[in-house]
């Protein structure tokens, strides 16, 4: 206890320069903080903007649908499968969808595009399209309705209440095509889906492709998208116990179903550790310097300590002390700093629409709300203090290894 205080009081013989260090700590915790919780807001709303726009946490077709999305491969005893995912529990819902490709054409233009039939009742549960809605409405239970995104509009140069023709190749190879009624303009901030995805009742989509109440994709939602693989293992248990061949199917997660999005998120990931890394060696050669230079000063000071008796140990711990205590007065101030600009940005988010059109190719939204987790207040409230007991031990080495004989006529 006596070396604590007496390393406490250390700190503040020389103030300016003990305070310098210890802004630069402050200046690399609070900005560690916000970087982090920026990129974690960037990642998770990027994922959740993709789970939400269309592709949801689980999706089961007949196998080899995805390679191909033939027609034709529409999923085996549906009504079946249907009933099995009905009774999963811990799931937002689920919804039916047919899926293809074709061209879509107006009196002006035409577009290729991927027809998606779907029951608005359901896929409300699972995707948020209905509230990306910018012109008209969603959906509804009538017949010869589209949803189509605010690109296509444009290219087609439609409006709501224009008609449009949509044609496909259906079960059998011919060429089916059916009118709509554009009821809503939808605009989802993915660049991806806007260049394509069409939306239309699932029955009318049936009927076109001549496949009656078959189905290409169910497509599951649950709150968190971690646990995706959880709910794929049990779908494929569910299976098992209803005697159902699992080769017949393929059950496919999000990390499957976008591998790209998270190979980005595990660069994010090792891009952080990097920041860390960086933010570390800084301050930890700023504390090595600054107690090097208060060992120079105190050579007179050890020497003393050492002749009445204080032991070596003590020394050590007493210089580890000191710049730990810098270290932990830095974290805590630059934390709570970190939180105060942390906070307005996380409630009011960052407006970026200046870069929306580069933000709409990543999936991301015009506004960013950072996010705080639990590793991110961990990194940040662990890294620096440990740095700055590493950045002591040196000093304190150079001090034990002095004379005291000749550390007490030092000049």
């Amino acid at each position: 206890m006596f070396i604590a205080k007496l390393a406490w009081r250390n700190i503040w013989r020389n103030k300016r320069r003990s305070l310098i260090v210890i802004f630069s700590i402050v200046v690399g915790v609070s900005s560690s903080l916000i970087n982090d919780s920026y990129g974690v807001g960037i990642m998770n709303q990027m994922v959740d903007n993709l789970i939400k726009s269309h592709d949801s946490n689980v999706q089961i077709h007949k196998s080899g649908f995805r390679e191909n999305k033939k027609v034709g491969d529409v999923i085996p005893n549906s009504t079946q499968i249907t009933s099995i995912v009905k009774q999963l529990e811990n799931i937002n819902g689920y919804t039916e969808r047919v899926i293809c490709f074709g061209l879509i054409s107006s009196a002006a233009n035409s577009s290729g595009v991927s027809i998606v039939g779907l029951k608005p009742e359901l896929e409300k549960n699972v995707t948020d399209i209905h509230k990306k809605i910018v012109d008209g409405r969603y959906l509804s239970f009538g017949r010869n309705e589209i949803v189509i995104s605010k690109k296509v509009a444009e290219k087609l140069e439609v409006e709501i209440g224009d008609k449009v023709v949509a044609v496909a190749s259906d079960i059998n190879g011919n060429v089916s095509s059916q009118m709509f009624r554009v009821v809503g303009i939808y605009r989802s901030g993915i660049a991806e889906y806007d260049n394509i995805n069409v939306y239309v009742p699932l029955l009318d989509a049936q009927e076109m492709l001549n496949i009656g109440d078959n189905i290409h994709e169910i497509a599951i939602s649950i709150p968190d998208y971690r646990k995706s693989s959880e709910l794929k293992n049990h779908i494929l248990a569910e299976f098992d116990k209803k005697n159902i061949d699992n080769q017949l199917y393929e059950v496919k997660t999000f990390q499957e179903i976008m591998p790209m999005m998270m190979a980005f998120l595990d660069v994010y990931h090792q891009w952080s550790y990097i920041i860390y890394l960086i933010i570390g060696i800084a301050v930890l050669f700023g504390v090595v310097n600054t107690m090097l230079m208060t060992v120079m000063e105190r050579i007179n000071e050890f020497g003393v300590i050492m002749s009445i008796g204080i032991r070596r140990g003590k020394l050590v711990r007493m210089i580890i002390y000191e710049s730990l205590f810098m270290g932990l007065i830095g974290t805590i101030t630059g934390f709570i700093v970190g939180l105060l600009i942390y906070y307005p940005m996380s409630i009011y988010g960052i407006d970026m629409s200046k870069f929306s059109e580069s933000m709409a190719s990543f999936g991301l939204p015009n506004l960013i709300y950072p996010e705080l987790n639990i590793n991110v207040v961990i990194n940040t409230l662990l890294i620096i203090p440990l740095v700055t007991m590493i950045a002591g031990i040196f000093p304190a080495i150079k001090a034990i290894r002095l004379q005291p004989s000749e550390a007490v006529r030092f000049v």
